[in-house]
């Protein structure tokens, strides 16, 4: 019979990698309680046009990308590809934006889901974390958002990071700019890729997101947005830059940076890591105006992220940092024969219940494998417990740190265990 594996593109997280995992959870959900956002969960599918209206129809996860399926219900559905569309369908579904307390900060983390290409920090199903602060058009709130993601990573011990945003200008601005799109690439259109030829009409400014044609000279030299800013665009970008430097961020403007989503006006980002491989940005985000109204809401505006745990992992390790933590044990039981079995199995539930972790021997090992199993549990102490000390109610514990063996009596380990755990 075959057997069944993981369906490619994702990955089992087995018990010894849930420590990182672990620790980016509490880790994310400590910076959004500093910087007060609240955490919302959106379904894992939503409706197919809710990512078609939303993403946008000329990006890549719209066309290449997503997971799509009818229901018994003749319903085009979606596993969710990214969060911020999700998050937006809910904040005016729940008329979030009634609430007197504007802007709505959000933060959400879970799974995603794209039929890409699997590579090192590129998986079909990936850990998303993200957030979205809508209903402000205050730039020190984009600032604000770019120092609460570089926050998340420096918490976690990575130094090797670098800033780059971009403005992308009001509606205005990104028309005078695609106009000049198109006439610059017009002439040798047809040296580009299939998709950059679908785009040069629909949304000239997906070619210079295009992986295929990057190194193509006419992309090198395309008309940047920034010379088609206007006064108000200018100003507002001036003061996301004054901020940062208020905040002693420091950052690189890249006019090439366009993100691949549609919805961006304004503020664009991306964080970028130690080298792991062909991926090093670790974070995107920017500004989105009309997204809302998309959706039957005002005509407000939001500024979010994403990012993935996957790629954040491999930063950490190209930087050297610890990602494998080991489990932990207070207590490992190591009986030798029935009667300390079942002796041992009293005196376990009740250090469970005293909120001592504690585990042992079921594989009827001796008593030299029973330490080595303890050892790679990483237990603090064994207690052995054997015919002599039932005989005289005791254990035999032993310090695994510092080697000491003491006897201790079977209505006294409790306390024994807590007090040298204090210490």
């Amino acid at each position: 019979m075959a057997i069944i594996t993981v369906p490619r593109g994702t990955v089992d997280l087995l018990p010894s990698d849930m420590s990182i995992w672990k620790r980016m959870e509490k880790t994310a959900e400590e910076v959004c309680r500093l910087y007060n956002y609240g955490e919302i969960r959106t379904p894992m599918f939503e409706a197919t046009d809710l990512f078609q209206r939303g993403v946008g129809e000329t990006t890549d996860i719209v066309q290449k990308e997503m997971y799509t399926f009818t229901d018994r219900g003749n319903r085009s559905l979606t596993l969710r590809p990214e969060g911020t569309a999700p998050v937006v369908r809910s904040y005016v579904e729940n008329k979030m934006y009634g609430d007197p307390n504007q802007p709505v900060k959000l933060y959400y983390c879970g799974p995603m889901f794209r039929y890409e290409r699997p590579q090192a920090g590129r998986q079909r199903q990936f850990t998303q974390f993200g957030v979205e602060a809508i209903g402000s058009d205050d730039p020190h709130i984009d600032a604000e958002v770019i120092s609460l993601a570089l926050e998340f990573y420096k918490r976690l011990g990575l130094k090797q990071l670098k800033l780059v945003i971009n403005s992308l200008g009001d509606l205005d601005s990104r028309k005078k700019h695609r106009e000049a799109l198109i006439r610059h690439f017009s002439p040798a259109i047809g040296e580009f890729c299939e998709d950059c030829q679908n785009r040069l009409e629909r949304n000239p400014l997906r070619i210079l997101d295009c992986k295929v044609d990057r190194e193509h000279p006419l992309i090198q030299s395309a008309p940047s947005i920034l010379d088609y800013l206007n006064e108000s665009s200018k100003a507002f970008f001036h003061a996301v830059k004054e901020a940062l430097d208020d905040m002693g961020i420091t950052y690189e403007v890249d006019p090439t940076l366009v993100r691949g989503l549609d919805y961006y006006h304004h503020t664009t980002f991306e964080i970028m890591g130690a080298d792991f491989g062909a991926i090093t940005t670790l974070c995107g985000g920017g500004r989105y105006n009309g997204l809302v109204e998309e959706f039957g809401g005002p005509r407000v505006s939001g500024i979010g992220f994403g990012l993935s745990f996957e790629r954040v992992i491999l930063a950490m390790k190209a930087e050297g940092l610890e990602v494998s933590g080991s489990r932990t044990l207070d207590c490992f039981f190591a009986p030798i024969g029935e009667k300390a079995r079942a002796v041992a199995t009293k005196l376990l539930y009740a250090c469970r219940k005293a909120g001592i972790s504690a585990d042992m021997d079921y594989m009827d090992r001796k008593v030299k494998a029973q330490f080595k199993q303890a050892d790679r549990l990483g237990a603090r102490f064994v207690a052995v417990l054997g015919d002599d000390e039932i005989a005289r109610h005791v254990l035999s514990i032993k310090d695994m740190e510092t080697g000491e063996q003491v006897d201790v009596e079977e209505d006294q380990i409790i306390d024994y265990l807590k007090t040298k755990l204090e210490d």
